[in-house]
């Protein structure tokens, strides 16, 4: 995500959605301790803040500074900007260390992290045991049947300047890379489907529509997608500007663990050297595989160890 200016964090803190307390209840219960939470992407912190409520102790991070300087303060929550320029090893040890995290959390976020760095980084502090990573993101809001339509004509302007990482969230996570265990919370490819409340005003909504990163994105190209006529357009669908409307975000969560490891004691891993990409059998079974008995001694032999088995 491209850092903020502090006009546009205060537009973006000020109009995003509040995730509903019950989503950070639920993930919490699955999790076998309660000691560490990482909100990673943290923006304005109301993850952070969620989070708080089930865990000892928070640390958010953000690459954007301005985010992080109006981020939402709790004693209990420690913030930190992570600048894209921070190693791995340097991200884990501001984190807390390997092992240390009971649940990751990035909402609205992880589509604009280098997947590859972050999930590396996430398998190393998340804990083995119990630990959990969620993301989630929203990708659509339900307004008025009067609104809705100009709505999705403007999301629909917005695909000549959409990158291939906007439109993991425009796809609803559908086609996020997730390599973690579901628990039953979504999986790669089947993010759960879930409804965001909000209240939401006529200018909140076009400060959210102002500090959007499809509508930022074409503004540097040179186009205003949020332009005058286009808000004329949704201030008459509106009807009463002073009008509060009930509103739905469309949001898509992911929720898994480490995936455990599986031993088969009939098969062997290739080094990864090798050529062949099949388990193949071990040397001692392709030995009894080969092997006839030929005298009273093997049949013997053979009862004995298959009863040996058996026991």
């Amino acid at each position: 995500m491209a850092a903020l200016s502090e006009k546009d964090a205060k537009a973006y803190l000020d109009a995003r959605p509040r995730y509903p307390m019950d989503w950070y209840k639920k993930i919490a219960a699955r999790t076998q301790g309660h000691k560490f939470a990482w909100d990673v992407g943290t923006g304005n912190g109301q993850a952070a803040i969620g989070l708080v409520e089930h865990y000892e102790n928070v640390v958010a991070t953000d690459i954007n500074e301005a985010q992080i300087k109006r981020a939402i303060k709790h004693s209990r929550i420690s913030y930190h900007h992570s600048p894209i320029t921070m190693s791995e090893d340097e991200m884990v040890a501001l984190v807390g260390g390997e092992n240390s995290v009971d649940l990751i959390v990035a909402a609205q976020a992880v589509h604009f992290f280098d997947l590859t760095t972050f999930y590396n980084v996430a398998k190393r502090v998340l804990r083995k045991e119990g630990g959990l990573i969620a993301v989630w993101v929203y990708n659509d809001i339900i307004i008025s049947p009067e609104v809705d339509p100009i709505m999705k004509r403007l999301v629909d302007s917005t695909l000549p300047f959409r990158t291939p990482i906007m439109n993991l969230a425009f796809d609803g996570y559908k086609t996020l890379p997730f390599p973690f265990e579901s628990i039953g919370m979504g999986s790669e490819g089947k993010p759960i489907t879930l409804d965001i409340p909000h209240k939401l005003s006529l200018k909140g909504f076009i400060r959210f529509l102002r500090s959007w990163q499809p509508s930022m994105k074409a503004k540097e190209k040179g186009v205003e997608l949020i332009n005058e006529d286009l808000i004329t357009k949704f201030e008459e669908a509106w009807g009463d500007k002073n009008q509060v409307k009930d509103v739905f975000y469309k949001a898509h969560m992911i929720v898994g663990k480490i995936p455990e490891v599986k031993c088969e004691s009939d098969q062997v891993v290739l080094s990864q050297d090798s050529n062949l990409d099949l388990l193949l059998p071990t040397e001692v079974g392709r030995k009894q595989e080969r092997r006839q008995p030929s005298d009273e001694g093997d049949r013997q032999s053979k009862k004995q160890h298959t009863s040996e088995d058996q026991a």
